[in-house]
Protein backbone atom coordinates (compact mmCIF):
# COMPACT_ATOMS: atom_id res chain seq x y z
CA UNK A 1 0.00 0.00 0.00
CA UNK A 2 1.34 3.41 -1.17
CA UNK A 3 1.69 6.17 2.25
CA UNK A 4 2.81 9.45 2.50
CA UNK A 5 6.39 10.22 3.39
CA UNK A 6 7.95 12.90 4.36
CA UNK A 7 9.33 13.71 0.95
CA UNK A 8 5.46 14.67 0.06
CA UNK A 9 5.89 17.38 1.90
CA UNK A 10 9.09 19.07 0.50
CA UNK A 11 7.38 20.90 -1.94
CA UNK A 12 9.42 18.69 -4.88
CA UNK A 13 8.54 16.07 -7.68
CA UNK A 14 6.49 14.28 -4.91
CA UNK A 15 5.00 17.48 -4.03
CA UNK A 16 3.78 17.87 -7.55
CA UNK A 17 2.61 14.29 -7.60
CA UNK A 18 0.37 14.70 -4.56
CA UNK A 19 -1.51 17.54 -5.88
CA UNK A 20 -1.51 16.56 -9.49
CA UNK A 21 -2.92 13.18 -8.88
CA UNK A 22 -5.05 13.57 -5.52
CA UNK A 23 -6.11 17.26 -4.85
CA UNK A 24 -6.53 18.75 -8.36
CA UNK A 25 -7.80 15.16 -9.56
CA UNK A 26 -11.00 15.91 -7.21
CA UNK A 27 -11.11 19.78 -6.31
CA UNK A 28 -9.92 20.90 -10.25
CA UNK A 29 -7.68 23.63 -11.23
CA UNK A 30 -9.44 26.55 -11.89
CA UNK A 31 -7.80 30.03 -13.56
CA UNK A 32 -7.35 31.58 -10.36
CA UNK A 33 -5.55 29.52 -8.62
CA UNK A 34 -2.31 29.68 -10.72
CA UNK A 35 -1.12 32.45 -8.14
CA UNK A 36 0.05 31.64 -4.89
CA UNK A 37 -3.58 33.29 -3.87
CA UNK A 38 -6.47 32.62 -5.29
CA UNK A 39 -7.67 36.03 -7.38
CA UNK A 40 -11.84 36.09 -7.42
CA UNK A 41 -14.29 37.95 -7.89
CA UNK A 42 -16.68 39.20 -4.76
CA UNK A 43 -20.31 40.20 -5.97
CA UNK A 44 -20.81 41.73 -3.03
CA UNK A 45 -19.47 44.25 -0.46
CA UNK A 46 -20.50 42.49 2.90
CA UNK A 47 -18.95 39.11 3.61
CA UNK A 48 -18.94 36.67 5.67
CA UNK A 49 -15.37 34.42 6.74
CA UNK A 50 -15.22 31.30 9.24
CA UNK A 51 -12.22 29.29 10.02
CA UNK A 52 -12.22 25.74 11.17
CA UNK A 53 -9.81 23.14 11.82
CA UNK A 54 -10.62 19.48 11.57
CA UNK A 55 -9.17 16.61 14.15
CA UNK A 56 -11.81 13.81 14.39
CA UNK A 57 -10.95 10.10 15.76
CA UNK A 58 -11.79 8.36 13.97
CA UNK A 59 -11.09 9.69 10.57
CA UNK A 60 -13.57 7.77 9.49
CA UNK A 61 -17.07 7.38 10.64
CA UNK A 62 -20.40 5.87 10.17
CA UNK A 63 -21.83 8.36 7.79
CA UNK A 64 -18.38 9.91 6.45
CA UNK A 65 -15.40 11.19 7.22
CA UNK A 66 -13.42 13.81 8.51
CA UNK A 67 -13.27 15.50 4.21
CA UNK A 68 -17.09 15.85 4.05
CA UNK A 69 -16.93 16.94 8.12
CA UNK A 70 -14.66 19.48 6.92
CA UNK A 71 -17.01 20.99 3.53
CA UNK A 72 -19.93 20.86 6.18
CA UNK A 73 -18.84 22.40 8.65
CA UNK A 74 -17.62 25.09 7.30
CA UNK A 75 -20.61 25.59 4.85
CA UNK A 76 -22.53 25.59 8.05
CA UNK A 77 -20.97 27.95 9.98
CA UNK A 78 -21.62 30.45 6.70
CA UNK A 79 -24.96 29.24 6.72
CA UNK A 80 -26.10 29.98 9.73
CA UNK A 81 -24.92 33.69 9.67
CA UNK A 82 -27.34 34.06 7.02
CA UNK A 83 -25.01 34.34 4.16
CA UNK A 84 -24.31 32.40 0.95
CA UNK A 85 -21.38 30.17 1.06
CA UNK A 86 -19.17 30.90 -2.21
CA UNK A 87 -15.66 29.60 -1.66
CA UNK A 88 -13.25 27.42 0.25
CA UNK A 89 -9.84 27.04 1.68
CA UNK A 90 -7.99 23.23 2.56
CA UNK A 91 -4.95 22.89 4.45
CA UNK A 92 -3.88 19.24 4.99
CA UNK A 93 -1.22 18.62 7.77
CA UNK A 94 -0.79 14.31 7.07
CA UNK A 95 1.29 12.79 9.00
CA UNK A 96 3.88 10.30 7.41
CA UNK A 97 2.65 6.53 6.88
CA UNK A 98 -0.79 8.02 5.99
CA UNK A 99 -2.20 5.45 3.34
CA UNK A 100 -2.36 7.56 0.03
CA UNK A 101 -5.69 5.30 -1.05
CA UNK A 102 -7.40 6.74 2.26
CA UNK A 103 -6.18 10.67 1.62
CA UNK A 104 -7.98 9.83 -2.16
CA UNK A 105 -11.15 8.78 -0.40
CA UNK A 106 -10.98 11.51 1.80
CA UNK A 107 -10.48 14.40 -0.93
CA UNK A 108 -13.08 12.69 -3.45
CA UNK A 109 -15.53 12.99 -0.18
CA UNK A 110 -14.63 16.36 0.01
CA UNK A 111 -15.06 17.45 -3.48
CA UNK A 112 -18.38 15.31 -3.76
CA UNK A 113 -19.93 17.29 -0.54
CA UNK A 114 -18.47 20.67 -1.82
CA UNK A 115 -20.58 19.92 -5.30
CA UNK A 116 -23.12 19.06 -3.37
CA UNK A 117 -22.87 22.57 -1.58
CA UNK A 118 -23.06 24.43 -4.11
CA UNK A 119 -19.12 25.79 -3.12
CA UNK A 120 -15.53 25.74 -4.48
CA UNK A 121 -12.69 24.73 -3.14
CA UNK A 122 -10.14 27.31 -4.45
CA UNK A 123 -6.94 27.20 -2.55
CA UNK A 124 -5.17 24.92 -0.23
CA UNK A 125 -1.78 24.05 1.37
CA UNK A 126 -0.19 20.09 2.21
CA UNK A 127 2.23 20.00 4.97
CA UNK A 128 3.63 16.15 5.76
CA UNK A 129 4.97 15.78 9.14
CA UNK A 130 7.21 13.48 11.00
CA UNK A 131 5.23 10.24 12.42
CA UNK A 132 3.55 10.99 15.58
CA UNK A 133 3.60 14.23 14.90
CA UNK A 134 -0.19 14.21 14.13
CA UNK A 135 -3.00 11.65 14.39
CA UNK A 136 -3.16 10.00 10.35
CA UNK A 137 -4.89 13.55 9.05
CA UNK A 138 -5.79 17.18 10.28
CA UNK A 139 -7.70 19.64 7.75
CA UNK A 140 -8.00 23.11 8.21
CA UNK A 141 -10.40 25.20 6.06
CA UNK A 142 -11.68 29.27 5.48
CA UNK A 143 -14.72 29.58 3.78
CA UNK A 144 -15.91 32.90 2.33
CA UNK A 145 -19.53 33.72 1.48
CA UNK A 146 -21.39 36.56 0.73
CA UNK A 147 -24.04 38.33 2.50
CA UNK A 148 -27.66 40.12 1.19
CA UNK A 149 -29.38 42.31 2.88
CA UNK A 150 -32.40 40.58 2.87
CA UNK A 151 -31.25 37.90 4.65
CA UNK A 152 -29.30 39.56 7.14
CA UNK A 153 -30.47 38.40 10.68
CA UNK A 154 -32.07 40.47 13.01
CA UNK A 155 -31.29 39.47 16.39
CA UNK A 156 -31.93 43.10 18.05
CA UNK A 157 -35.45 42.31 17.08
CA UNK A 158 -35.79 38.81 19.51
CA UNK A 159 -38.78 39.37 21.88
CA UNK A 160 -41.13 37.49 24.26
CA UNK A 161 -42.77 34.61 22.92
CA UNK A 162 -40.74 34.10 19.79
CA UNK A 163 -40.22 30.15 18.68
CA UNK A 164 -37.00 27.95 19.25
CA UNK A 165 -36.77 25.44 16.46
CA UNK A 166 -34.10 22.89 15.96
CA UNK A 167 -34.12 21.32 12.68
CA UNK A 168 -34.04 17.69 13.63
CA UNK A 169 -32.96 14.73 15.96
CA UNK A 170 -30.05 16.19 18.44
CA UNK A 171 -27.00 13.74 19.64
CA UNK A 172 -26.78 12.11 16.25
CA UNK A 173 -22.87 12.89 15.24
CA UNK A 174 -21.88 12.06 18.71
CA UNK A 175 -22.99 8.75 18.83
CA UNK A 176 -22.01 7.55 16.03
CA UNK A 177 -18.37 8.86 16.70
CA UNK A 178 -18.76 6.98 20.31
CA UNK A 179 -20.03 3.67 18.28
CA UNK A 180 -17.01 3.96 15.56
CA UNK A 181 -14.42 4.15 18.44
CA UNK A 182 -14.95 1.11 19.97
CA UNK A 183 -14.22 1.77 22.97
CA UNK A 184 -17.01 1.13 25.26
CA UNK A 185 -18.40 -1.66 23.23
CA UNK A 186 -21.14 0.76 22.28
CA UNK A 187 -22.86 -1.57 19.23
CA UNK A 188 -25.46 1.09 17.36
CA UNK A 189 -26.72 1.55 13.69
CA UNK A 190 -26.33 5.46 14.34
CA UNK A 191 -24.70 7.30 11.55
CA UNK A 192 -23.56 10.91 11.71
CA UNK A 193 -26.00 13.80 10.84
CA UNK A 194 -23.04 15.46 8.72
CA UNK A 195 -24.95 17.44 5.95
CA UNK A 196 -24.64 20.70 4.31
CA UNK A 197 -27.54 22.98 5.21
CA UNK A 198 -26.89 25.95 3.15
CA UNK A 199 -30.11 25.14 0.79
CA UNK A 200 -32.55 24.21 3.55
CA UNK A 201 -31.34 27.52 5.48
CA UNK A 202 -31.80 29.59 2.26
CA UNK A 203 -35.03 28.20 1.34
CA UNK A 204 -35.99 29.57 4.85
CA UNK A 205 -34.37 32.96 4.83
CA UNK A 206 -36.02 33.20 1.14
CA UNK A 207 -39.30 32.83 2.42
CA UNK A 208 -39.76 34.32 6.12
CA UNK A 209 -38.32 37.35 7.68
CA UNK A 210 -38.64 36.69 11.24
CA UNK A 211 -35.18 34.63 11.43
CA UNK A 212 -33.89 35.86 14.41
CA UNK A 213 -30.95 34.25 15.20
CA UNK A 214 -29.27 30.92 13.92
CA UNK A 215 -26.62 28.61 15.28
CA UNK A 216 -24.98 25.13 14.03
CA UNK A 217 -24.90 23.17 17.84
CA UNK A 218 -21.74 21.31 16.84
CA UNK A 219 -19.56 21.24 19.90
CA UNK A 220 -21.39 21.23 23.33
CA UNK A 221 -24.82 19.84 21.59
CA UNK A 222 -28.05 21.80 21.51
CA UNK A 223 -27.88 22.65 25.53
CA UNK A 224 -24.42 25.04 25.33
CA UNK A 225 -25.63 26.48 22.11
CA UNK A 226 -28.80 27.93 23.30
CA UNK A 227 -26.77 29.00 26.49
CA UNK A 228 -24.31 31.09 24.78
CA UNK A 229 -27.47 32.46 22.86
CA UNK A 230 -28.94 33.34 25.87
CA UNK A 231 -25.55 34.88 27.67
CA UNK A 232 -24.81 36.51 24.48
CA UNK A 233 -28.24 38.42 23.48
CA UNK A 234 -29.59 38.82 27.40
CA UNK A 235 -32.94 36.72 27.29
CA UNK A 236 -33.96 33.69 28.96
CA UNK A 237 -35.66 30.59 26.95
CA UNK A 238 -37.63 27.72 28.58
CA UNK A 239 -37.05 24.59 26.10
CA UNK A 240 -39.75 21.59 26.69
CA UNK A 241 -37.96 18.61 27.03
CA UNK A 242 -40.69 16.23 25.55
CA UNK A 243 -40.54 18.47 22.14
CA UNK A 244 -36.69 17.92 21.68
CA UNK A 245 -36.13 15.29 18.54
CA UNK A 246 -33.77 12.22 19.74
CA UNK A 247 -33.83 8.90 18.32
CA UNK A 248 -34.83 6.38 20.49
CA UNK A 249 -31.36 4.26 19.79
CA UNK A 250 -29.39 7.66 20.84
CA UNK A 251 -31.28 7.82 23.62
CA UNK A 252 -31.09 4.37 24.65
CA UNK A 253 -26.79 4.92 24.13
CA UNK A 254 -26.64 7.87 26.19
CA UNK A 255 -28.87 5.82 29.34
CA UNK A 256 -26.33 3.40 28.82
CA UNK A 257 -23.25 5.34 28.89
CA UNK A 258 -24.58 8.39 31.19
CA UNK A 259 -24.32 11.12 28.89
CA UNK A 260 -27.01 13.50 28.09
CA UNK A 261 -27.60 14.23 24.46
CA UNK A 262 -28.32 17.47 24.56
CA UNK A 263 -24.95 18.23 24.93
CA UNK A 264 -23.97 15.91 22.45
CA UNK A 265 -22.26 17.43 19.06
CA UNK A 266 -24.39 17.38 15.86
CA UNK A 267 -23.15 17.76 12.36
CA UNK A 268 -26.04 18.87 10.57
CA UNK A 269 -28.41 20.95 12.60
CA UNK A 270 -29.47 23.95 12.95
CA UNK A 271 -30.98 26.07 15.66
CA UNK A 272 -32.90 29.32 15.79
CA UNK A 273 -35.08 31.90 17.37
CA UNK A 274 -37.66 33.02 14.87
CA UNK A 275 -40.92 35.08 15.30
CA UNK A 276 -43.87 33.30 16.55
CA UNK A 277 -45.74 34.46 13.75
CA UNK A 278 -43.93 32.49 11.46
CA UNK A 279 -43.15 29.31 13.36
CA UNK A 280 -45.57 27.46 11.51
CA UNK A 281 -44.27 28.45 7.91
CA UNK A 282 -40.98 27.99 9.41
CA UNK A 283 -41.88 24.02 10.35
CA UNK A 284 -42.90 23.28 6.97
CA UNK A 285 -40.11 25.07 5.25
CA UNK A 286 -37.77 22.96 7.11
CA UNK A 287 -39.99 19.63 7.18
CA UNK A 288 -39.97 19.51 3.32
CA UNK A 289 -36.00 18.95 3.32
CA UNK A 290 -34.74 15.42 4.47
CA UNK A 291 -32.45 17.15 6.59
CA UNK A 292 -35.33 18.88 8.05
CA UNK A 293 -38.03 16.91 8.25
CA UNK A 294 -37.95 16.03 12.22
CA UNK A 295 -37.88 19.85 12.67
CA UNK A 296 -39.61 20.66 15.90
CA UNK A 297 -40.60 23.68 18.09
CA UNK A 298 -38.92 22.91 21.47
CA UNK A 299 -39.35 26.01 23.25
CA UNK A 300 -39.94 30.27 23.24
CA UNK A 301 -38.52 33.10 24.37
CA UNK A 302 -39.75 34.03 27.90
CA UNK A 303 -38.39 37.11 29.39
CA UNK A 304 -35.89 39.67 27.88
CA UNK A 305 -33.36 41.58 30.54
CA UNK A 306 -29.81 43.36 30.97
CA UNK A 307 -28.52 40.95 33.26
CA UNK A 308 -27.12 37.67 31.50
CA UNK A 309 -30.12 34.88 30.31
CA UNK A 310 -30.95 31.95 31.51
CA UNK A 311 -31.59 28.41 29.26
CA UNK A 312 -34.54 26.30 31.40
CA UNK A 313 -35.71 23.23 30.79
CA UNK A 314 -39.20 21.87 31.72
CA UNK A 315 -38.77 18.41 32.27
CA UNK A 316 -42.25 15.25 31.45
CA UNK A 317 -43.11 15.81 34.74
CA UNK A 318 -43.80 19.38 35.22
CA UNK A 319 -40.51 20.57 36.96
CA UNK A 320 -38.34 23.05 35.50
CA UNK A 321 -34.57 23.50 35.86
CA UNK A 322 -31.56 25.34 34.72
CA UNK A 323 -28.88 24.08 32.13
CA UNK A 324 -25.12 25.48 32.42
CA UNK A 325 -23.04 25.02 28.93
CA UNK A 326 -20.55 22.13 28.93
CA UNK A 327 -18.65 21.66 31.85
CA UNK A 328 -15.21 20.07 31.17
CA UNK A 329 -14.77 17.43 28.30
CA UNK A 330 -17.42 15.24 27.54
CA UNK A 331 -16.09 13.34 23.88
CA UNK A 332 -12.75 14.75 23.18
CA UNK A 333 -11.61 14.83 19.27
CA UNK A 334 -15.10 15.33 18.12
CA UNK A 335 -15.03 17.30 15.08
Amino acid sequence: MQQISLAHGEGGELTHQLIRDIFIQSFGHIEQTKFDSAILPIPTQTIAVTTDSYVVKPIFFPGGNIGNLAITGTVNDLAVSGATPHVITAGFIIEEGFPIESLKEIVNTMAGEAEKAKVNIVAGDTKVVEKGSVDGLFINTTGIGFLQEQHRLTPEMIQEGDAVIVSGTVGDHGVAILSARQELGLLTDVKSDCASLNDMIHGLTEEIKGVRIMRDPTRGGLATTLVELCEDFHFTIEVNEKFIPIRGDVQGACDILGYDPLYLANEGKVVMIVDSNDKQKALEILRSHEIGKDASVIGQITARHNHPGRLLLKTPVGTTRGLDRLSGQLLPRIC
